[in-house]
């Protein structure tokens, strides 16, 4: 079993222990957010899809300071963010969730991907907010594509 494909099956197990609606498609994701969990933020935080620390901030709430990349105003910047730490993979996916559920009211991207029929329609509206680079949906279901048979083992 290759690395990626043991990163998949542990953040598939992750996800689907968490709730997550598309656990598959969800595990994608962490691979692409996280640099297949060898970032900074997911091996020192248990964050795999860049979760920025909320305003205002939760209770009880460790956080870690990192640089990131962000898409904007046609270009690529690195900025300075606060983001959550996270005692394991479970609770970081079932936080995700949670902020999707509680974002849905204000943001219809969010409110259509967790209304989602399919994996792939589900990555194509999250995808829309979660993250400033444009080409975000294409590439996670690129590692789908390319890696999805993993999923057919677990």
């Amino acid at each position: 079993m290759t690395m990626q494909e043991a990163f998949l099956q542990k953040a598939c197990q992750a996800a689907r222990a968490a709730g997550h609606i598309f656990p598959e498609y969800a595990a994608c994701e962490a691979a692409l957010e996280s640099g297949w969990g060898l970032s900074l933020l997911a091996t020192e935080a248990n964050n795999l899809f860049g979760q920025k620390q909320a305003h205002p901030p939760l209770p009880g709430t460790e956080t870690i300071a990192l640089p990131t990349r962000e898409y904007l105003h046609g270009t690529w910047s690195t900025v300075q963010a606060y983001w959550v730490k996270f005692p394991d993979w479970q609770a970081c996916f079932a936080e995700r969730m949670r902020r999707l559920r509680t974002l849905a009211s204000g943001w219809p991207h969010y409110a259509a991907a967790l209304s989602a029929r399919t994996g792939e329609e589900f990555i194509q509206e999250v995808s829309k907010s979660w993250s400033t680079d444009p080409h975000r949906a294409g590439k996670v279901l690129s590692v789908y594509d390319h890696h999805g048979a993993v999923f057919q083992k677990a």
